[in-house]
């Protein structure tokens, strides 16, 4: 059971109500996440800003979604594992094999596997990489745009994880459950 509560919809605070339905809009359901943030009007405009902007830059769906596996695997976020694996199977339309080649920070797509290798350097090292990590993604054919990019998808599910790690959220979503945690 969730450790803060996840209220419903209806009963979430005034200011979070449009911003819910908005995300209900978009998903067909409101994902525990986005009620429990709801808590803070500003932390959920802000979470879903900062996403929706990223959904419109240069990174593909599917590797924003792998990103997103790596990163929750390596914090050991079985909600946002679930979420992404979901939403990587339902959206980004990517196969088994890649779902778990992602989530240790591996692609068949050398280009993909430069990226999620980077993403992980940068969690791992708490954004203190190295000039041979930067270079490494650069040569794979990420510019500049593309590394900030990456960067700021592993801030926002690092925000996600910590925020659902802290909560223990109620997953709402088929279970997946990080190694970490395994």
């Amino acid at each position: 059971m969730s450790r803060i509560s996840i209220p419903t919809v209806e009963h979430a605070i005034e200011a979070s109500k449009p911003l819910l339905g908005a995300v209900q809009k978009q998903l067909g359901m409101v994902p525990n996440l986005m009620k429990l943030v709801g808590h803070s009007p500003a932390a959920l405009e802000g979470y879903l800003s900062l996403n929706g902007a990223l959904g419109k830059g240069k990174l593909s769906v599917q590797l924003r979604e792998r990103i997103a596996l790596a990163i929750a695997d390596y914090n050991g976020c079985d909600y946002c594992l679930s979420a992404h694996d979901y939403l990587g199977r339902n959206v980004a339309k990517l196969s088994p094999s890649e779902l778990i080649a992602a989530r240790d920070g591996h692609s068949e797509d050398a280009s993909t596997e430069a990226a999620l290798q980077f993403a992980l350097q940068v969690v791992q090292s708490h954004g203190q990489v190295s000039d041979g990590a930067l270079a490494s993604v650069r040569l794979a054919g990420f510019d500049e745009a593309s590394v900030i990019e990456i960067v700021a998808n592993v801030a926002v599910n690092v925000l996600t994880n910590y925020v659902n790690n802290v909560a223990q959220t109620d997953i709402d979503f088929p279970t997946v459950t990080a190694k970490l945690a395994a």
